[in-house]
């Protein structure tokens, strides 16, 4: 899998966590609960984030956690039920990803895959960047992000 190396900066969030399973049930978060938050509290329209908290492979699917994220700007309120954080700044590979929902497990393993033959992987949080003008095709499921893990 082709990637780039970038510095990202630090980017202030709010976020909603998800439990369980990872999977259909992500999308189904998305849509059923994070994107009606975002919209009642003007947040559309800005860059958003997908962050694992858990490695599936060792963490049982009833425990695993990620957050559907979207950046703030600094001295503006999260409100509940969000959560504030932030996502690190740092060294990144970054890979472009174009497919469907259910296409993003085989990118990221070959993502992983790839960044840790290449000798580059380093401990951190690893996430989806989704564009402020995301949109996906209602009649394919199709839709554009990045893939970012952390790197020495």
């Amino acid at each position: 899998m082709q990637y780039e190396i970038k510095e990202l900066p630090e980017v202030r969030i709010a976020y909603l966590r998800y439990k369980g399973p990872f999977g259909a049930a992500i999308g189904e978060f998305w849509k059923e609960v994070f994107t009606p938050w975002q919209k009642a509290y003007g947040l559309v329209g800005k860059v958003t984030y997908g962050v694992a908290q858990d490695d599936p492979n060792t963490t049982p699917a009833s425990e695993c956690r990620y957050d559907a994220c979207v950046e703030v700007p600094a001295g503006s309120p999260v409100q509940p039920p969000a959560k504030e954080g932030s996502i690190p700044a740092g060294r990144y590979a970054v890979a472009a990803f174009k497919g469907s929902g259910d296409q993003v497990p085989a990118a990221w393993d070959a993502f992983f895959r790839q960044v840790h033959a290449d000798g580059q992987a380093a401990p951190g949080l690893c996430f989806e960047r989704y564009p402020a003008d995301y949109v996906m095709d209602p009649a394919t499921g199709v839709f554009e992000s990045e893939l970012c893990i952390p790197v020495k």
